[in-house]
């Protein structure tokens, strides 16, 4: 399981032309999944990101966690963060998951960090077409494996 978690000012993600998600301060968290993930990958990742300190305290100073400002957040799913580009020009997504095992995971994931964070989580639509706007905030942008405990 990957991720790419952006620090955003404000984000939002619209699908056929109509808002379906918007946050203010807080986190995009962009989601891709591979067969093979399991709970342990969502418990670790969900952990990890709601613990992450990446906001800045009060002196300006990155040390504060998603938990300590209260921040907001939006997951979408994104298959293509599973792109093997080994070969050629044309990237191959067959590491990622199918619809019947992603979908299932992706709700957990949401639904975990909903948990962990005590408050709503706001989405896109696995599947869609998606049109995600942000303003990166730092910039901050951090990618995470869960297959690479780093």
């Amino acid at each position: 399981m990957k991720v790419v978690i952006q620090r955003v000012a404000h984000a939002s993600v619209r699908i056929d032309n109509m808002q379906v998600a918007a946050i203010k301060s807080g986190l995009l968290i962009l989601l891709g999944i591979v067969d093979d993930d399991t709970q342990e990958d969502i418990n670790w990742l969900v952990r990890k990101v709601a613990n992450l300190r990446i906001f800045n305290d009060e002196n300006g100073v990155m040390n504060s966690s998603l938990i300590d400002i209260d921040g907001e957040v939006i997951v979408v799913s994104q298959f293509t963060l599973q792109a093997s580009t080994k070969k050629g020009n044309r990237p191959s997504y067959i590491k990622a998951a199918k619809p019947t095992i992603a979908i299932p995971l992706y709700k957990n994931f949401v639904q975990n960090l909903e948990k962990e964070l005590g408050k709503k989580v706001q989405t896109g639509e696995f599947g869609a077409d998606m049109k995600v706007a942000l303003l990166n905030d730092g910039p901050v942008t951090i990618i995470i494996d869960s297959k690479n405990k780093e």
